[in-house]
């Protein structure tokens, strides 16, 4: 057993001899450590490249959300207006089949519309035109001294007196019982 001890010591011993080759396990761990210096060497360089990349990155992706909240917005803005259109044209209907029930109600109550005022203002606005030309085209009238014109006696008018409690009849009082 010692023989097997000692073989394998003698293969795990490193050598110090430049002329063998390294085994492959050292070659990943010095290219680990070349690694490492590259990175410290660019470390800084990389890091800030990075940041840079970033804020760009960040800026992009701010400038394409403000362009579809602006997009979104103004869909909104033209939904809003088109449903508002909808809306008042609905109130619009609403209201003109309310005023026309109303104006059925009136009508079956005998009161006129507003059509037949407007009209029958119109017809006294005519009359007293031709009345008012037919008193400006008429000549000066004599001072009345004909029979239809005489005064009128003033009409005498009775006053009732007021009676007194004595006067009045007694009114019969309601029995108890």
């Amino acid at each position: 057993m010692t023989k097997s001890n000692d073989s394998a010591r003698s293969k795990t011993k490193p050598t110090s001899q430049p002329d063998k080759p390294t085994p492959p396990a050292q070659h990943v761990w010095l290219a680990g450590l070349g690694a490492m210096a590259k990175a410290q060497e660019q470390g800084s360089k990389a890091i800030e490249a990075l940041v840079n990349d970033g804020l760009a990155f960040q800026r992009k992706s701010q400038a394409e959300a403000q362009q579809r909240l602006h997009e979104a917005t103004e869909r909104l803005s033209h939904m809003a207006t088109g449903f508002g259109e909808q809306a008042s044209g609905r109130v619009d209907k609403l209201e003109h089949l309310f005023e026309d029930r109303v104006a059925k109600a009136l009508h079956r109550l005998g009161m006129p519309s507003l059509l037949d005022i407007q009209m029958l203002t119109d017809r006294v606005a005519q009359l007293e035109a031709k009345l008012e030309a037919k008193l400006e085209a008429r000549p000066e009238a004599k001072p009345a001294t004909s029979a239809r014109a005489k005064p009128k006696a003033p009409v005498a008018r009775k006053t009732a007196t007021p009676q007194t409690p004595a006067a009045r009849p007694a009114k019969p009082r309601p029995k108890t019982a």
